[in-house]
């Protein structure tokens, strides 16, 4: 699963392939120069995609120092790219400096768990079941409150944008267009929130979208959404376009019933405990 370089474990996957720092030397496929800015934010992309799985998929263990050195060596990438990574990793609570140390990963507690990134790093490890708890839980906590809110807030032009998104659900599912549904249903939730009239709501729908793309990418989605599912999804446009509030909350919460049930019959084939 991981190499050792200096004592450090790193995600597999092997070396990014690069010039050195300032060689100056184009690239294969469109001759600019190695320093060009497009590709150099790919490299640093790349190197923090790398260390960032590595985290939070456990290899790399909270406590662990990260010397630049040895990041250097490992990833065959200059300083910079590696100071860069680290310091978005810092950014969302993975890493920290500690003087005479060395840059030093830190507990999962002290994560931005609210990142996309993060979110998707963790979907991306042996963990991805743990977080796809932890977010189904908080959507069962707030989008039946937002669905409600948005029966009494959501424009007229919003609210029927929800039932046509609804039908075009319904023809998605029936038709098992597997990306166009995903696509739908990411939208859908997203319109929800933002008709809610909560800045704070609207800003959780990055995470329902990775939350929805990870158990579609890792075939923990039914190939065939259920009828009942398609209905709820109707029934919560209905209602929002009525003013019904309580109609609107009460569907939003039997779908976030059936997506809690489906991660239950997850976490049995996998043999976890469903409870805390």
């Amino acid at each position: 699963m991981s190499s050792d370089v200096a004592g450090v474990s790193v995600s597999p996957g092997g070396p990014v392939e690069t010039a050195p720092e300032d060689a100056g030397a184009g690239t294969p496929e469109s001759g600019a120069p190695a320093a060009d800015a497009p590709a150099l934010s790919g490299l640093h992309a790349q190197v923090l995609d790398q260390i960032g799985l590595a985290i939070a998929g456990g290899s790399l263990a909270a406590g662990t120092v990260l010397l630049i050195d040895d990041l250097v060596e490992r990833y065959a990438v200059s300083r910079s790219v590696v100071r860069e990574a680290l310091r978005v990793l810092s950014s969302m609570g993975m890493v920290a400096s500690r003087r005479r140390v060395g840059t030093q990963i830190l507990s999962a507690s002290e994560w931005n768990v609210y990142d996309p990134q993060v979110i998707r790093w963790r979907l991306a490890s042996d963990g991805r079941l743990g977080q796809l708890r932890s977010i189904t839980e908080l959507r069962g906590a707030v989008e039946p409150e937002a669905a409600r809110l948005a029966a009494e807030r959501a424009t007229p032009a919003d609210a029927s944008t929800l039932v046509g998104l609804a039908a075009r659900m319904w023809a998605a599912g029936q038709g098992e267009d597997e990306e166009e549904f995903l696509a739908l249903d990411i939208e859908f939730h997203r319109l929800v929130l933002a008709s809610s009239g909560n800045e704070m709501f609207l800003k959780l729908h990055e995470l329902v979208a990775e939350v929805l793309t990870g158990r579609h990418h890792y075939g923990l989605m039914p190939h065939h959404p259920h009828e009942e599912a398609l209905q709820l999804h109707a029934d919560v446009a209905s209602a929002i376009q009525r003013h019904d509030g309580d109609r609107a909350r009460e569907a939003m919460l039997r779908i976030m019933g059936q997506a809690m049930d489906e991660m239950k019959t997850l976490w049995a084939r996998a043999g976890e405990h469903t409870t805390r």
